[in-house]
């Protein structure tokens, strides 16, 4: 039978074959802990007496604090260096950059190979035609000590790119105009495979960039065939004769997607949401207070060159602040030895160490209340970099705007800046007791109907409380950042239901957006559908979710509904109505009777 190239990763690193919807066990090559996950990653470890299956394929990467600027975050990644120092594994500690982006430049990772991190952006190494996802803790855990974790075989899409776009127009460009066509949850449960003669004349910094927003997507992947360029760099840096994985020609896709990127001028999505995106012409002119360039989707050289030429002899806008931030150290080195440092510093801008930045609550890129900032960044959900205006656009515009002092593009810079004002913020935290609830077959409660796709994990669990490890202290901060259920925490009862629509825990990998609901005592998550990483988190913890279609039309908010999780029947008491989700699978069945994916069974 023919494969498409995940099926073929899979297969090649597996007992089992590969067929879509197969639930199969994966070997990982390369097993990766970060700063905010892998603390929580020795602990399970630890409290499980498991031990690390081989120290040569793992790897912590402190690439969201570098500073160890927040006392906690500091103690966990002093955690992970004694719990390394014990194993003899490699730590790409708080000088190193973004630790996806490691992999690729230090060559510990391979076209065709599998890689999975608590970093949601994961899955950046489809760049490279390699498989790469985000995972929470229990996951991770579970490679370190085993070597491998359990898979469900996703159907792929096929992308195909029709045309080429304008001269001016980036990779950052056309991954928003992508966006812009399928949505925020247009792959959700689906890899991809990417074609057209565009991203045949990708660069590897192109591709790395239209890779790591598959996030956005929903998707499990974007797998990028490798080209000659991408062969080449392993050749000539690594002196490695890979073997790449293609798709066979008569590979079966659920789908192929055409999409018209010709001519296209520069893109960007609007405050809130990276799928809002509109042609920049829409909103030219908007004033911005303050510009980050950076991220693992805009952090690499070919970014920082563009970003040189736009500001080389120019100045930011007076009042504005821009921050730039390398993705890897060895790139702000060339920056250095290129002389791009001192175009930056010239012009007015913040140079950051190495890291993630504006993505991650412990380092540069923040913003308060009331600030417009233009960021090369892969998502603008709300509070994600702080209480601002995020608007999301390519390095190149993230320049000019800063410049400017408002919205423009490269072509459009004027020669006299505009002013404007930054606001400051005021943060408000609140507090309550926490709950918790046993695990039961058969459950009972009060739903609490949340309509509202896409609600993304800041909103469930915000990145400000990342460095939260015990569960008992996270309840209090379930979302707090999603607007109109402020106070949910304050008002949920234990062995409440939540209901809610699509996509639901969308977003990033943290597991905190799972354990909040735990801490709470909330018997059952039921949604539409959820996020990929989201429903294994859930699974892999022992809370019990649901998938309902279209739940949040037939039940009423405060109605009293009974589960029996075994059989999927809702029962609405107050209605007098059944309703039907799908079961457990037996593989979160058997997770969830021991109490979660490392608990030892009974």
């Amino acid at each position: 039978m023919s494969k498409t190239m995940i099926q073929k990763i899979f297969e090649n690193h597996s007992e089992n074959e590969a067929n879509v919807g197969d639930i199969i066990d994966v070997e990982i090559d390369v097993r990766v802990a970060r700063d905010f996950g892998g603390a929580n990653v020795v602990k399970n470890l630890e409290d499980n007496n498991l031990s690390v299956d081989d120290p040569k394929k793992t790897f912590f990467t402190f690439d969201c604090n570098p500073g160890g600027c927040d006392q906690k975050y500091a103690a966990n990644q002093h955690i992970c260096r004694l719990f390394a120092r014990r194993n003899n594994i490699k730590v790409f500690d708080i000088n190193s950059g973004i630790g996806t982006h490691l992999v690729i430049d230090e060559g510990l990772i391979a076209p065709g190979e599998t890689i999975i991190s608590t970093d949601s952006h994961a899955n950046i190494l489809g760049a490279i035609g390699a498989f790469g996802q985000g995972m929470g803790d229990k996951d991770i855990s579970h490679a370190f000590s085993y070597g491998k974790v359990w898979f469900k075989v996703p159907p792929t899409v096929k992308i195909v790119l029709n045309g080429m776009p304008s001269e001016s127009t980036t990779p950052k460009d056309v991954i928003l105009r992508i966006l812009k066509q399928l949505g925020a949850n247009g792959l959700l449960g689906f890899a991809a495979e990417i074609y057209g003669d565009y991203i045949d004349s990708l660069s590897l910094d192109g591709r790395i960039t239209i890779a790591s927003m598959a996030t956005e997507m929903g998707g499990i992947i974007v797998l990028f065939p490798p080209n000659d360029k991408v062969i080449d760099f392993y050749k000539s840096k690594f002196r490695k004769n890979i073997q790449p994985v293609y798709a066979d020609k008569d590979a079966e896709y659920e789908q192929t997607i055409k999409i018209d990127i010709d001519g296209i001028s520069p893109q960007l999505a609007r405050p809130g949401h990276p799928e809002d995106v509109v042609d920049i012409k829409e909103v030219k002119g908007v004033k911005v207070d303050s510009g980050f360039i950076g991220s693992c989707t805009n952090g690499r050289m070919d970014d920082m060159r563009k970003v040189a030429e736009i500001l080389k002899n120019s100045h930011i806008a007076p009042d504005r602040v821009l921050k730039i931030v390398p993705s890897t150290d060895m790139i702000w080195k060339k920056c250095l030895d290129e002389g791009l440092i001192k175009i930056f510093k010239d012009a007015g801008a913040l140079v950051g160490s190495a890291g993630c930045a504006g993505c991650a609550a412990g380092q540069i890129g923040q913003t308060g209340k009331g600030e417009v900032a233009v960021s090369s960044g892969n998502r603008n959900f709300v509070g994600k970099q702080g209480k601002g205006d995020i608007y999301l656009v390519s390095p190149a515009t993230v320049a000019a705007s800063i410049v400017a002092g408002y919205i423009t593009t490269a072509d459009e810079i004027p020669k006299t800046p505009e002013s404007v004002e930054i606001p400051t913020e005021k943060p408000i935290k609140e507090k309550i007791k926490e709950k918790k609830i046993s695990p039961k077959l058969k459950v009972e409660g009060r739903a609490w109907i949340i309509k509202k796709d896409n609600i993304d994990t800041d909103m469930i669990f915000h990145n400000r409380y990342l460095s939260i490890t015990d569960i008992d202290e996270m309840g209090q901060y379930t979302f707090d950042n999603l607007k109109g259920f402020e106070n949910f925490a304050k008002e949920v009862k234990k062995g409440d239901i939540v209901v809610v629509g699509k996509n639901f825990g969308c977003g990033s990998s943290r597991q905190q957006a799972v354990d909040c609901f735990k801490a709470l005592g909330v018997n059952v998550i039921i949604a539409e559908s959820f996020g990929a990483i989201y429903e294994r988190n859930a699974i892999n913890n022992a809370m019990p979710i649901l998938i309902s279609e279209d739940i949040t039309k037939n039940i009423d908010d405060k109605d009293i509904i009974s589960i029996d999780l075994k059989t999927g029947e809702i029962t609405d008491k107050t209605q007098n109505k059944i309703y039907h989700a799908r079961p457990f699978s037996q593989v979160q069945l058997t997770i969830y009777k021991r109490g979660g994916l490392l608990d030892s069974a009974d």
